[in-house]
């Protein structure tokens, strides 16, 4: 092929709280037909499948897939805990990019449960063994209680605090911004407005956070059509995005040599990520105008600033502080109100990234548009673990 994977059609549905939720293959389907309609061609057309979801049986991508046609095209599910939509996203980039295929389907949906993640199977080794082990030598016995998420991202937010004096408004204040972009995104679930005040009286959860710092879990779908640029100009589509570049990383061995949280959480994972991206496009983060990024907990919103480049290290708080991570900032992060006003389902999230992305660079997103945005950059973590950073770059 002459050029990179193009971005053909995008579509999400509405994230929603588990009680009030549609099933997950009905909003899969929801998803599935959006991007197909955005890209205007039929499923037909699709000659490979990615499906990425977390808390569902084996196949549930073919149930998805099944509902919008059954054309026999090869359909496979990928499972990335936090980062699975994502690395459907990846695969399906790399099919296009390698010549397998000429266009294809990524699609991420969940289904989720009320209350905190937890494991599924307690008669077999544990894939987070060793994160407890670190974490546990790191902070000593914690309260079982304590969600295992919060206690890694609560206590990397309290290592980062003792090193740079961060304050407790600071964290509290990334709630604030989500909350205000959310209110222009009609596929977010908490879109009332909140002060620092409120996030900070809300319940406290491990470390710096607080209830109102943690992401939601929520149900939701969401889906990106790829193709060649020869597809794309055989079938007069005119998505107007290509992904520049694209990286997924795993941990090394610093990730569990250390007592400094901040790198059991993704923190070097993300660095290694962003920088094969930015060498790849040849760009730097001073070049990028809007970011998605995870923002499971406002604690990773924050280390992610810095780990992306997008501040030096140890500056997150005046960032913060000085409004840079907001419109009339140095970039705009998460304009979707991200995860934290969202929700988190956790296969659906990288995608719903995607199309944010993918609006904001057609200038299709609304109120929540960045003005002149050309290029976008995208930042996806599962704990477990696997990063992706990916670049959007806008097609004349």
């Amino acid at each position: 092929m002459d050029g990179h994977a193009r971005v053909a059609g995008v579509g999400m549905a509405p994230f929603e709280t588990p009680s009030r939720s549609e099933s997950y293959d009905v909003l899969a389907e929801l998803a599935v037909l959006a991007a197909l309609s955005d890209a205007g061609l039929d499923y037909s057309a699709i000659q490979q499948v990615y499906a990425g979801y977390v808390y569902g049986d084996s196949t549930s991508g073919q149930k998805v897939a099944y509902r919008v046609g059954m054309t026999g095209v090869p359909v496979v599910n990928v499972n990335n805990n936090c980062s699975s939509g994502s690395s459907a996203l990846w695969l399906a980039r790399q099919a296009v990019e390698g010549g397998a295929a000429q266009c294809v389907l990524a699609v991420g949906f969940e289904q989720m449960r009320r209350g905190a993640l937890t494991a599924q199977w307690d008669d077999r080794p544990s894939p987070f063994d060793r994160f407890d082990e670190t974490a546990r030598a790191a902070q000593g016995e914690v309260d079982a209680a304590v969600p295992m998420a919060a206690r890694f991202f609560g206590g990397a937010g309290a290592d980062y605090a003792r090193r740079y004096g961060t304050k407790p408004e600071t964290f509290a204040a990334i709630s604030v911004k989500a909350r205000k972009h959310a209110a222009n995104n009609p596929y977010a679930v908490f879109r009332e407005q909140l002060t620092v005040a409120e996030v900070l009286d809300s319940p406290s959860i491990f470390g710096p956070l607080t209830r109102l710092q943690c992401c939601p879990p929520t149900c939701g779908a969401a889906a990106a059509i790829l193709c060649t640029p020869e597809f794309a100009r055989k079938h007069g589509l005119s998505g107007g995005v290509e992904i520049a570049a694209q990286a997924m990383t795993t941990d090394r061995p610093g990730t569990f040599d250390s007592d400094d949280l901040t790198k059991l959480v993704g923190y070097d994972l993300t660095v290694d990520a962003a920088t094969q991206v930015y060498e790849a496009a040849g760009i730097g983060p001073e070049d990028v105008p809007v970011v998605e990024l995870h923002d499971c907990f406002t604690t990773n919103e924050l280390l992610t600033y810095e780990a992306l480049g997008l501040t030096p290290e140890g500056t997150g708080e005046k960032f913060v502080l000085d409004g840079d991570n907001t419109y009339g900032g140095t970039v705009v992060t998460n304009p979707s109100g991200g995860l934290l006003s969202k929700g988190h389902p956790l296969g659906a999230t990288g995608l719903a990234q995607c199309a944010e992305l993918v609006w904001q660079l057609r200038g299709r997103a609304g109120a929540r548009q960045v003005e002149g945005a050309e290029i976008a950059l995208q930042h996806n973590l599962g704990l477990g673990g696997a990063c992706v950073v990916s670049l959007y770059r806008k097609v004349r």
